[in-house]
């Protein structure tokens, strides 16, 4: 049975979870409260209510949702199914330890699977790695396979919005971090790129910036100042002489490294790495 806390905290971690994705889209759509608020027959002061990640009625999430076309879903998953995939996931294991050992370096902290949790959502990153120094912070989102588009970017987005601030408090960081690059990095595969091609409206949305930033930290210099979220695809078993990772105008074009899961987790497998 569940505790009255316990319930509270998952009550709130639902609603910061599709508060996120409200507030995105209404922004992305250049509306204001009101504008949003008249559209779905909410008040304006519902809408800041609940894009702020506070719980509101059954009906207020279904009318926001649906004056911004968005579908509403309401799952019901077994979170020890979750842990088990997660541990049997080798491509994802390997994308995450290429991060680990690109990024870490004299002055960078570097994170796997980073527990966090804010009053109104609790979650693990992927990838992170910091800097207390320059108070730059990195964060990596690792997909490869896309079997839900809107839990994928309602995961991302809860992420870009409370994970900064949550990890800046534990580090005592007074002022913040003064730089932020957030990245959803995906598998350099078929499968990866037609979903990406299928929604990339939907991508440059939640991903809209270029690679540079991300760049910059791979090549070991984080960048100083700014908010960035960048899309990426990215080989776990790129060979010396080939790219690791390409993302921007090139996914319109780029030719997949692998066929789909399958084939980079033999490719894993064939270099001993899995």
């Amino acid at each position: 049975m569940l505790s009255d806390s316990k319930v509270d905290r998952l009550v709130a971690a639902l609603g910061g979870h599709v508060g996120v994705q409200i507030a995105d889209e209404r922004r992305r759509r250049g509306w204001t409260l009101r504008g949003l608020g008249d559209r779905a027959s909410v008040s304006p002061s519902m809408v800041h209510w609940i894009e702020a990640g506070h719980a509101g009625s059954l009906e207020s999430y279904v009318r926001l949702a649906g004056a911004l076309n968005l579908r509403l879903e309401l799952t019901a998953t077994d979170p020890r199914r979750a842990r088990l995939s997660r541990a049997e996931d080798p491509v994802h294991a390997a994308m995450g330890e290429l991060l680990a050992a690109r990024l870490a370096r004299p002055g960078i902290t570097v994170g796997l699977d980073e527990p966090f949790q804010h009053y109104q959502f609790a979650g693990r990153a992927d990838v992170v790695a910091w800097s207390v120094e320059d108070r730059a912070l990195l964060h990596v989102e690792n997909r490869t396979r896309f079997p839900n588009f809107q839990e994928a970017f309602g995961s991302y987005n809860a992420k870009r919005g409370y994970l900064p601030a949550v990890l800046a408090e534990r580090l005592g960081m007074r002022h913040g971090f003064a730089s932020i690059t957030h990245a959803m990095v995906c598998l350099w595969s078929a499968e990866v790129l037609h979903a990406i091609r299928l929604r990339r409206a939907s991508f440059d949305a939640v991903c809209p910036d270029q690679l540079d930033r991300f760049t910059a930290w791979w090549d070991g210099r984080p960048p100083l100042a700014g908010v960035s979220s960048s899309l990426v695809v990215l080989d776990p078993v790129a060979r010396p002489r080939q790219r690791t990772f390409v993302g921007g105008p090139e996914l319109t074009a780029v030719r997949p490294r692998y066929r789909g899961y399958g084939e980079a987790a033999e490719a894993l497998r064939g270099a001993g790495r899995a």
